[in-house]
């Protein structure tokens, strides 16, 4: 009943990054309306693409920018135009451009790698395929893998009855626990690295959780996937694409992933401290140095990787200019959220029930609150926002995260990277593979027919490592 009310208590008013420094706001004079316009972007996210699919296609751009003007008109108004020109400018720089342009290169460096060719869809094929991809996301992403990969695994069983399953656990292994070594791999952990966590930190810490949730994953993949494959009129009279080698094609774009890898590293590596202030906000000369870096590898990738290469992908510029539209809004309302936790963590604060689920009688934090709460609201509403809402509450400080609180900082990467597999909206990617799929003709699960799958085998995993773990 803690968990649940505490998770209740926080669905109107889940936050991202701490942007409110930016314009001075005092978050223990705000009410929790303030929080509406954010609520409203994340729970249009997870419910209208569900409830009213066509509206939000053609129009979520407005919807976003309706939500986000219900926050920054009344905060200009309120607080002044230079309160409001500040906040702009932190999340511009201190937020906004780092996390898109990051996101942009991965996304368009690995849409210039194209697999061609198709091999027969054995259980031991597509267990290896699917560790590939888990292997990859936290090196290009998990968009940037699970687009690399989904449609060779797609070929190589599209003449089987029974393929369902290979895209769900694709799901779970690729688009969500795959990313969860680098904060290359997932938005949470970006996140968190542009909040000052260490890139080898998420990388030392994370590595065991991933091999010990992967590994069950995989086995119990390959023992499904082989019932279902030896079973008789499994495979159809005719295969739609016979098996041809493999050939990949743009090869070139993984020595350019290698050089995003390097931009990012030196970013957290290198501290000249040079760097210029910008109406309050610290704008650093490695941060800037990483970002052209980051835009010129994406330009190069456009640039040498011929057309032929993109169409076979089926590339386009769509999902990234969702994803920059919706976190955009995200960003901007945000900021009196923010305010409000940072100033609410104590036992009178608006979040005063959401801090007390999560620390003990003591004042110690409770690990696993932290794990499942975060990943509880990382299963329905975007696991980006929910990382950084745990991350506040804990200390909104990387350095004491990660020095005198490791196993509360893990808990929360594990329940924002691991629970975004839950359901088809806990991560951006998960609605992407579903829907190929289904233009390829797989029959997959609904948004509830999933749900059975993740906790059936999801949702055990989870608890055992929660306890061995936590």
């Amino acid at each position: 009943m803690r968990l649940l009310s505490a998770c209740l208590c926080l669905l109107p008013i889940l936050l991202l990054p701490g942007i409110a420094n930016a314009a001075d706001v005092d978050g223990a004079s705000l009410g929790l309306l303030w929080a509406l316009p954010f609520a409203g972007i994340l729970l249009s996210i997870a419910l209208m693409p569900i409830l009213a699919g066509n509206l939000w296609h053609h129009h979520f751009g407005k919807i976003t920018a309706g939500w986000t003007l219900l926050f920054l008109v009344p905060f200009v108004l309120l607080f002044g135009g230079y309160a409001g020109l500040a906040l702009g400018v932190h999340v511009l720089f201190g937020e906004y451009l780092p996390f898109i342009i990051l996101l942009l290169a991965l996304f368009t460096i690995s849409g210039g790698i194209l697999v061609e060719g198709n091999l027969h869809g054995s259980a031991r094929l597509n267990t290896g395929l699917l560790a590939l991809g888990t292997l990859l996301a936290s090196a290009m992403g998990t968009t940037g893998a699970a687009m690399l990969l989904i449609r060779p695994l797609l070929r190589a069983n599209d003449n089987r009855r029974h393929n369902a399953h290979v895209v769900v656990f694709f799901i779970f292994l690729v688009a969500n626990v795959g990313g969860g070594l680098t904060p290359l791999g997932d938005p949470p952990l970006f996140l968190g690295f542009l909040k000052g966590v260490d890139f080898f930190w998420t990388l030392e810490h994370m590595a065991l959780p991933v091999l010990a949730l992967s590994v069950p994953l995989l086995a119990i993949f390959y023992l499904i996937d082989r019932h279902f494959f030896a079973r008789e009129n499994e495979l159809k009279p005719i295969d739609p694409t016979p098996d041809t080698p493999l050939r990949v094609r743009g090869a070139f774009n993984l020595l350019l992933l290698a050089g995003v890898v390097g931009a990012v590293l030196m970013s957290g590596l290198w501290k000249p401290g040079i760097g210029f202030d910008l109406l309050g906000t610290r704008v650093e000369l490695q941060s800037l140095l990483r970002d052209v870096l980051l835009l010129g590898l994406a330009g190069l990738s456009l640039w040498l990787t011929p057309r032929a290469l993109r169409e076979g992908n089926e590339f386009n510029w769509g999902p990234i200019l969702e994803v920059a539209k919706l976190f955009a809004g995200i960003f901007l309302t945000i900021a009196p959220v923010i305010a409000i936790l940072r100033a609410g963590a104590g036992a009178d604060g608006q979040l005063a029930a959401v801090a007390t689920a999560v620390t003990s009688a003591d004042g110690q934090p409770i690990n696993a609150m932290y794990f499942w709460m975060s990943g509880i609201l990382s299963s329905f509403l975007d696991n980006a926002p929910t990382y950084l809402v745990f991350f506040n509450l804990a200390s909104g400080d990387a350095g004491v995260l990660m020095e005198h609180m490791p196993q509360t900082l893990l808990a929360i990467s594990m329940g924002s990277v691991f629970m975004g597999a839950m359901t088809y909206i806990g991560n951006a990617p998960n609605f992407m593979v579903k829907a190929i799929a289904e233009q390829r003709g797989v029959r997959m699960p609904s948004f509830f027919g999933y749900m059975l799958w993740s906790c059936a085998v999801l949702l055990p995993l989870l608890v055992v490592l929660q306890l061995v773990l936590l």
